[in-house]
């Protein structure tokens, strides 16, 4: 049994509640839709996203009908994001399968991410949950925000380690906030309680995303060199960004050059990663994701022990453990 799936345990009963309730929730009359529905659900993910809602709701109190509509209306979402991702991205693979675009072209692929943004506020709206609705809203909107500050900065070259908090705290900790504090509304939790598990999703959410930024200078697969996409994208992420804030005037223009006019040189780039790493910006990125890690484990004093907390702290070291 996989790490995931043992973390999974505490919560199977509500897990396998979800998989059918999440289903019904995408069924439709539209044949082509329904195969790529059915696609999309058999190359599902962690599902990292509906286990901390349930985790949430049951360390709060008890999960409810309430809690299924926001774990699907979450993973529902998440998912058009994805789709739409690809499509922006040109990606054509994800988690090793092909992307929806890849298959069946990006005009379907946005029609598909189109229908399931509507689907998953009509699910909010059929079930009455506004307030539901509201927190994750309001994650999608924050994340559409990130994304488009990131494309900005990524043209500019100009971004600080605050704005690189700001881009991540949006685009990737919002929606894990929003999962995170709509277990714990679900469950009846009174605002303070909501507002500490919403902290918690961001802070795990920033860890999460400086472990995925880290992925990009860590050495990998057959090759065993790091991929350097990030560079490649001229996104800059924290070791670069700690680099070049402790880097000379010449060495930080030299950086910045090479990164605009050489970033797609595999050679190049893979003197750059060595330069992040020999300076210090790796052993940077991990003490700020560790400490992100403590912040989040800290919004979980307030509660008794429990099975579900342990699952959550094992949740945490996961998120910032994991080799993929």
């Amino acid at each position: 049994m996989s790490e995931l799936n043992q973390l999974k345990q505490v919560i199977k009963e509500e897990m396998q509640t979800f998989e059918p309730f999440f289903k019904a929730r995408l069924k439709t009359d539209i044949a082509l839709l329904d195969i790529i529905t059915t696609y999309i659900i058999r190359r599902k993910g962690k599902q990292i996203r509906p286990m901390l809602v349930f985790l949430s709701a049951r360390l709060n109190g008890t999960v409810t009908e309430a809690t299924h509509v926001a774990a699907s209306l979450i993973e529902i979402l998440h998912t058009a994001t994805l789709i739409h991702d690809d499509v922006v991205d040109e990606t054509y693979q994800r988690r090793g399968f092909f992307s929806i675009n890849a298959l069946w072209k990006s005009k379907i692929a946005v029609l598909v991410g189109d229908f399931y943004l509507s689907k998953g506020l009509l699910t909010a709206l059929d079930y009455d949950q506004v307030g539901v609705l509201k927190l994750v809203s309001q994650a999608v909107k924050a994340m559409s925000e990130g994304e488009l500050l990131q494309i900005e900065k990524s043209r500019k070259l100009d971004i600080t380690e605050s704005i690189y908090f700001d881009i991540i705290r949006k685009k990737t900790a919002s929606l894990l906030a929003s999962c995170t504090a709509s277990g714990a509304l679900t469950s009846g939790a009174d605002n303070d309680h909501v507002e500490n598990m919403k902290l918690f999703g961001e802070n795990l959410g920033i860890a999460f995303q400086i472990r995925d930024d880290l992925f990009d200078y860590e050495r990998n697969g057959i090759i065993g060199k790091p991929t350097g996409n990030d560079l490649k994208e001229k996104k800059m992420t924290l070791p670069i960004i700690y680099v070049l804030n402790n880097a000379t005037s010449s060495e930080k223009r030299e950086l910045l050059r090479t990164i605009r006019k050489h970033h797609k040189e595999n050679t190049k780039i893979q003197k750059i990663i060595s330069l992040v790493e020999e300076k210090g910006g790796l052993d940077y990125a991990r003490e700020k994701m560790m400490e992100y890690k403590n912040r989040a484990i800290d919004c979980l004093t307030i509660y008794p022990d429990s099975d579900v907390k342990t699952s959550m702290i094992q949740l945490v070291d996961y998120v910032i453990e994991r080799s993929k």
